[in-house]
C-alpha cells in the first residue's frame, strides 16, 4: 500500500512538472524551420507566428546551415480576409521527441494454465522517439462569405521507452508458489508508435517487463511480451 501512495505521489509530481516545462505544445503551430508542401512546391521556409497572422519566408542554405532569405518576398496569411481564394498547404517539421508515457491497458498473451488476459495497472515511462509534425494551413468560407484560416495538426513518432509500474501477484500467475497477493513493482520497457491529432495523443506499445522483487524467478510473466494501449504527454 505504501509503495503505490508513493508510486502515485511521484507520477502526480511529474505530470506536474511536465506541465511547467512543456513551454510550447507541439500540437501549436509556433516559430522555426520548416519544409512547405503544396501541390506546386516543397521547400524550406521559416514561419514566424503572431497572435491574428502566419509570415512565411523562404530560406537559403549557407556551410550546410539554413538561414532567412530576406532578398526574396515573404508571404503573409492573415487570420481572416475578404476573398474566397482557396489557399492550402502543408508545414513539416522532425525532431527529437521525449515524452512522459502511461499505459493504462496491456494485453498477455496466456500463459501456462492462464488465458489470455487484459491488465489495468498504473505505470508511467519516459519515451524517447523521432517524431514528425504536420500542420495543415487552409482558408474556409465563413457565412458572411470571408476565408477563415484553419489550422490542423497531425504529429506521429516512433521510438522507445522505460519506466516503473505495478502488478497484482497472486497464485494465479506465480504457479500457485506463492499464496499471498501483493501489489509487485515491475521495470517496463518496449517500442512505442504514438499519433497525435490536434489535442488528441495515443499510441500502440509493445514491451515486457521484469518483476524487481524475489519473486520475479517465477512469475509467469516475467519477461513475457505484451501489448499495450499508450498516452502520452511531451516534455520538450
Amino acid at each position: 500500500m505504501l509503495n503505490r501512495l508513493l508510486f502515485v505521489l511521484g507520477m502526480v509530481t511529474l505530470v506536474s512538472s511536465c506541465s511547467i516545462l512543456q513551454k510550447s505544445a507541439k500540437q501549436q503551430l509556433a516559430d522555426g524551420f520548416y519544409r512547405e508542401k503544396s501541390q506546386t512546391i516543397s521547400q524550406s521556409v521559416y514561419v514566424d507566428v503572431t497572435n491574428d497572422s502566419i509570415r512565411i519566408y523562404p530560406t537559403r542554405r549557407t556551410n550546410t546551415k539554413a538561414e532567412v532569405n530576406r532578398f526574396e518576398n515573404s508571404r503573409l496569411y492573415l487570420l481572416q480576409r475578404n476573398d474566397s481564394a482557396h489557399t492550402r498547404f502543408l508545414l513539416l517539421k522532425s525532431s527529437f521527441d521525449i515524452d512522459f508515457l502511461t499505459i493504462p491497458l496491456k494485453l498477455r498473451i496466456a500463459e501456462k494454465e492462464v488465458p489470455p488476459q487484459l491488465n489495468a495497472n498504473l505505470n508511467g515511462a519516459v519515451y524517447f522517439g523521432y517524431r514528425t509534425d504536420i500542420y495543415k494551413i487552409s482558408y474556409e468560407l465563413n457565412p458572411l462569405n470571408e476565408s477563415v484560416r484553419n489550422t490542423n495538426h497531425l504529429g506521429y513518432s516512433i521510438g522507445i521507452f522505460t519506466g516503473l509500474g505495478n502488478t497484482f501477484m497472486s497464485p494465479t500467475n506465480t504457479n500457485s508458489i506463492i499464496q499471498q497477493e501483493y501489489d509487485g513493482i515491475v521495470w517496463t520497457k518496449g517500442i512505442a508508435a504514438i499519433i497525435g491529432v490536434n489535442n488528441f495523443t495515443v499510441g500502440l506499445s509493445v514491451g515486457f517487463d521484469n518483476l524487481l522483487d524475489r519473486n520475479n524467478r517465477i512469475w509467469i510473466y516475467e519477461s513475457k511480451p505484451w501489448i499495450g494501449l499508450a498516452f502520452g504527454l511531451n516534455l520538450n
